[in-house]
């Protein structure tokens, strides 16, 4: 999704929970996506002595999103950096795109419907996967962004995106 992002102007950076950094790490994916987007891939937090290493999001895309992270979302529950920079952007108004990848079982959860309710509520755009293809549907998700925060009119004018991923 980044490439994609970045061809319809986007200026892309990239926050993960801490169980995404170890999988990205252990394929190389951490450093090969701080090349492409320009940042380092964020997973834990700073200290208050340190710079911000990126800009603040126009719009966030949370993709693929588990049923833990909505669930945690849904509640208020910010125990990593990329649950409380989402949630953050939630409470401030930030556009959201949420793109659960979650099993039937997990959707059949009781509380499923009422955290899906919650986030709809507060303003979340969700894209899901086609049933016939579970596939992450990143041009859905992509076009989804597009479709919250327009293209700058300005010249040299650039949106700035934050892309988690569980």
């Amino acid at each position: 999704m980044i490439l994609p992002a970045q061809a319809s102007g986007w200026r892309v950076a990239v926050t993960v929970t801490p169980t995404a950094a170890g999988w990205w790490r252990e394929s190389g994916d951490l450093e090969r996506v701080g090349r492409v987007t320009g940042f380092p891939v964020r997973w834990r937090g700073r200290l208050p002595s340190e710079p911000s290493p990126g800009p603040s999001p126009d719009c966030w895309a949370v993709a693929p999103a588990t049923a833990n992270t909505v669930a945690k979302l849904a509640l208020g529950i910010a125990d990593n950096l990329a649950l409380t920079k989402v949630g953050e952007a939630l409470g401030a108004g930030v556009p959201l795109v949420l793109s659960p990848r979650v099993g039937p079982s997990q959707v059949r959860h009781p509380a499923w419907a009422g955290h899906l309710a919650v986030l709809r509520s507060a303003g979340v755009r969700l894209v899901s996967a086609e049933a016939e293809d579970p596939a992450i549907p990143w041009s859905a998700v992509l076009a989804a962004v597009d479709g919250l925060v327009p293209a700058p009119s300005a010249p040299g004018a650039e949106r700035v995106g934050g892309v988690r991923g569980s």
